[in-house]
């Protein structure tokens, strides 16, 4: 009997606050409804970058997607035959890539001084 109680009581406590919340709240004097707004302008970035141009291509069982932006090669999506993707990122523009496993996945080490002598 004592759970009964205590389960209704805890639904009834639940409940009132999330029917308090879905009534209509009364607008504020002085408000005025505006119902058709027109859409905002679009703002145009002159500083977008360029999209990159992409070529794909199949270097044994392995198929090269590599993306270039003004003829620099500056990423590459390597499709092993079996396997993952994963990615060649050069990050400084100075043709060293790096290995990405995924498109959002960075890898920092920490590199601390800890001792010097």
């Amino acid at each position: 009997m004592k759970m009964r109680t205590f389960i209704l009581v805890f639904s009834a406590i639940i409940c009132v606050p999330a029917h308090a919340q879905s009534q209509e709240r009364p607008r504020p004097k002085d408000v005025q409804v505006i119902e058709n707004l027109a859409t905002p302008p679009q703002v145009k970035d002159d500083k977008t970058a360029p999209d990159p141009d992409v070529t794909t291509r199949k270097a044994g069982g392995d198929t090269i997607t590599e993306y270039r932006i003004k003829g620099r090669l500056f990423q590459q999506k390597i499709q092993p035959a079996s396997g993952p993707a994963y990615f060649l990122i050069d990050e400084k523009g100075e043709g060293k890539f790096t290995r990405v496993d995924g498109p959002d996945v960075k890898y920092s080490v920490p590199m601390w001084v800890l001792l010097e002598w």
